[in-house]
């Protein structure tokens, strides 16, 4: 039996597709578009007429952005920690970043060229409108499939699933990160309806009342950690920086 078993064991091995590195020149160029990317979506978000502060929250440093309208009256917007070093260095070299979109055309072209896997396009339309509308400034990140296609250029490697294609994509934000930032998003829905206005809310199962997902032939939900009871667990929860409500989970996923 023992034979057997170490049979087995060798062919599944044998049966394993080994992950291929990605060529040093494309995963230059990947690591070049993500901090082009960064910066791009930095000057999208505090144009030159506004100016950064710092605000500290229970003896901890944050960066806000303040903008002035024509109500006379500073518009703010969460930046991020002060801490974190790569977001003090966009704020101190603020007047100096520009956004070359053609080149970041160029960029991904290449790259997809190259084999590197990228989402579907409605996919990104998505993700995109979200991140301009201010998602990810706020600390939300991308996760499941959609973010999956994103880790090959990360990693170097070619993942043998790359290609997978679910349907939708998935957000997930930490609850106390969301209530301490002091920012908000524009309505979920309005958001994804600039992308197709036939995107329609869907109420959580287990309250009616509070919106967990988004629906269009392809569906947009957001999540959340459950820090709390497990009473808590698959119920949705209040999210103040968005008019969204995000259902809770023990993980990254639901299934």
């Amino acid at each position: 039996m023992a034979e057997l078993a170490a049979r087995r064991a060798a062919a599944l091995e044998n049966e394993t597709p080994m992950m291929r590195e990605i060529d040093i020149s494309y995963r230059t160029m990947f690591a070049e578009l993500t901090q082009r990317t960064l910066d791009g979506q930095f000057v999208a978000d505090f144009p030159l007429e506004g100016w950064f502060v710092t605000v500290t929250v229970k003896d901890r440093d944050y960066w806000y952005f303040d903008l002035p309208t024509p109500e006379g009256k500073d518009k703010r917007s969460y930046v991020g920690p002060a801490t974190e070093e790569a977001i003090t260095e966009r704020v101190k070299a603020h007047k100096e970043n520009k956004d070359n979109i053609r080149e970041r055309r160029r960029m991904v072209s290449t790259l997809r060229r190259a084999g590197l896997p990228g989402p579907d396009p409605f996919a990104g339309d998505v993700t995109k409108a979200l991140a301009d509308a201010g998602l990810f400034r706020l600390r939300a990140v991308l996760i499941g499939s959609v973010a999956f296609n994103t880790y090959a250029g990360m990693l170097g490697i070619r993942l043998p699933s790359a290609a997978m294609q679910t349907g939708d994509a998935d957000f997930a934000q930490d609850f106390a990160i969301s209530a301490g930032v002091q920012d908000s998003l524009p309505p979920i829905l309005e958001i994804l309806q600039s992308v197709d206005p036939e995107f329609r809310a869907v109420p959580h199962q287990a309250d009616r009342a509070k919106v967990v997902a988004f629906v269009k032939g392809y569906q947009v939900e957001f999540l959340t950690g459950n820090r709390g009871s497990d009473e808590y667990t698959g119920k949705p929860s209040p999210m103040p920086p968005s008019a969204a409500r995000r259902r809770k989970t023990c993980g990254s996923s639901i299934t």
